[in-house]
């Protein structure tokens, strides 16, 4: 099983549903009404201003919780191998790689001419310190779980690195994303250096973050002299923003806002890759029944969510997978839970609900999509006796509460792949997972993880990955609604905005026009 890397295809990533108009990492450009073509050549230099709904959860990029977050630093940090437009993992601050039959060793030879923001060159001590900090576990849990398997991490000589592990992992090299930084560095939180196309500039707590053209690149350019990531907390300000133009560009709009930016924008549509639901707290009564959690997929219709919110745009999922990970996403659990009011109400009898409950779901006010979705939910839980009240707080509260302190009943978020891998979406429900933010706990699904992450037949670790998606549907750990559609406003100035199959914004590829 030896293979040499140059770029391994990990997932296609262009998923199109005709029925539902929604397409993952395939890019659809809808033209403003001035119908304003596009010039397809790039004109250098320029700035552009891109609104973003939350500020920065750190700086760090090992630290980093948010999606949000890390999109915004995709443009400042690389790690050794780095995701493309396509879902390839292609080499970044490594040239190559190696990984041995057993997938229980990986060899990196670093590029030459890579250089740090701060003018240093790269060097094996730098790789293995960032990956020795990635996994040491000193304050509990490693910042990349995965990273727990790792035996050891060896210079073999100033261009070449090996990591050793404790168990096979066909799906190691997923995790080489993670950033690498200079050997000892402490001002990450300040004055963030990566090796990636942009260098910080700039922060300014709750308003924005400026980055700058890293001219002493390794790779490819960007175009862009200066980008400025503006946060726009306000929803309702989100298009008054762009028409007045303190912005330029906006993802993730509803397709009631898109609409309203009829003049002087294009519209770009393809999907967040990420799987949203009302994820529920298993150990919160009485969410810790399974019958009640069933009960609320019953009476929730995802269709009937996706028509209200975003006029049918976006693509329905049934468990913890989104259709961008193709090879793993099981079409079969789309519909796994179909609407059935009277199967809602016979579930809730059972479980000792004849009348219902009361459910607060608690959502980021910042995150209007999951605002519009959760008050779909609350309207079509009524019909089985569940009174719901929505409790919108904070991002960074919502990061405290909900993700960290587990404090909460239920809510409605999207949740991401850290990587180009299934264990990135499944690890988190692991029972003992520092980022199982729901509780939940299953032996039989504890057990199957743990032979898929060992195995090194990808056929038969592709089964196991499934097996686990589908105990997340039968046990209804969550809700589960969507890949949401991801609307993006950009201003006719500008083109060049590409799709991943991940959540980052990749500034380099954007250009002024004439």
């Amino acid at each position: 099983m030896k293979r040499r890397g140059t770029a391994i295809l990990l997932v296609l990533t262009v998923v199109l549903s005709v029925a539902l108009n929604g397409c993952s990492g395939d890019k659809n450009q809808t033209a403003s009404a001035t119908e304003n073509e596009l010039s397809g050549k790039p004109v250098e230099g320029g700035s552009i201003r891109v609104g973003i709904s939350q500020d920065l959860d750190s700086l760090d990029p090992h630290k980093a919780v948010a999606a949000g977050t890390k999109e915004v630093l995709f443009n400042i940090y690389e790690g050794l191998v780095k995701p493309d437009k396509d879902g390839n993992l292609v080499e970044a601050v490594a040239s190559s790689y190696e990984i041995s039959e057993d997938a229980k060793v990986y060899t990196f030879t670093l590029r030459d001419g890579v250089q740090f923001h701060n003018g240093k060159d790269v060097t094996a001590e730098d790789v293995k310190y960032s990956i020795d900090r990635c996994a040491d576990t000193s304050d509990g849990e490693p910042f990349v779980s995965a990273y727990s398997i790792i035996e050891s991490v060896n210079i073999l000589d100033e261009k070449t690195i090996e990591i050793r592990l404790t168990e096979p992992n066909t799906e190691f090299l997923a995790y080489m994303t993670t950033a690498i930084i200079p050997e000892g560095y402490e001002e990450l939180e300040t004055a963030p250096v990566g090796t990636g196309p942009f260098v910080f500039e700039s922060r300014s707590p709750q308003e924005n973050i400026v980055l700058k053209k890293n001219e002493s690149y390794w790779g490819e350019k960007a175009h862009l002299d200066e980008v400025e990531f503006k946060i726009v907390a306000d929803a309702d300000m989100v298009v008054t923003n762009l028409k007045g133009g303190s912005i330029d560009m906006y993802m993730r709009l509803t397709s009631a806002q898109a609409a309203e930016l009829t003049k002087g924008f294009h519209i770009e549509e393809g999907t967040m890759n990420l799987v949203q639901a009302l994820y529920l707290n298993n150990d919160a009564e009485p969410l810790n029944n399974e019958k009640v959690r069933q009960a609320l997929c019953y009476a929730v219709n995802p269709d009937e969510i996706m028509a209200m919110i975003a006029d049918g745009k976006g693509v329905r999922v049934g468990t913890s997978m989104y259709p961008g990970l193709k090879k793993y996403f099981d079409e079969s659990y789309t519909n796994y839970y179909e609407q059935d009011y009277e199967k809602a109400k016979e579930l809730l009898k059972e479980a000792g609900y004849p009348d219902g409950f009361d459910l607060e779901i608690t959502v980021s006010s910042a995150d209007q999509p999951h605002v519009d979705t959760a008050q779909v939910i609350a309207e079509e839980l009524k019909n089985i006796g569940v009174n719901v009240t929505i409790k919108p707080i904070e991002w960074e509260a919502w990061l405290e509460d909900v993700y960290a302190g587990r404090n909460f009943q239920s809510t409605v978020v999207g949740v991401d792949a850290s990587n180009l891998s299934a264990r990135a979406m499944l690890e988190r429900f692991v029972s003992d997972a520092e980022g199982n933010f729901i509780n939940f706990k299953d032996e039989k699904y504890d057990e199957i993880f743990k032979e898929a992450i060992s195995t090194v037949d990808e056929e038969k670790q592709t089964e196991l990955y499934k097996e686990l998606e589908g105990i997340l549907a039968e046990k209804a750990a969550n809700v589960y609604i969507q890949d949401l559609a991801n609307l993006v406003a950009v201003s006719d100035k500008y083109d060049g905005y590409e799709f991943y199959p991940l959540y980052v914004q990749d500034m380099s590829t954007i250009y002024m026009v004439e």
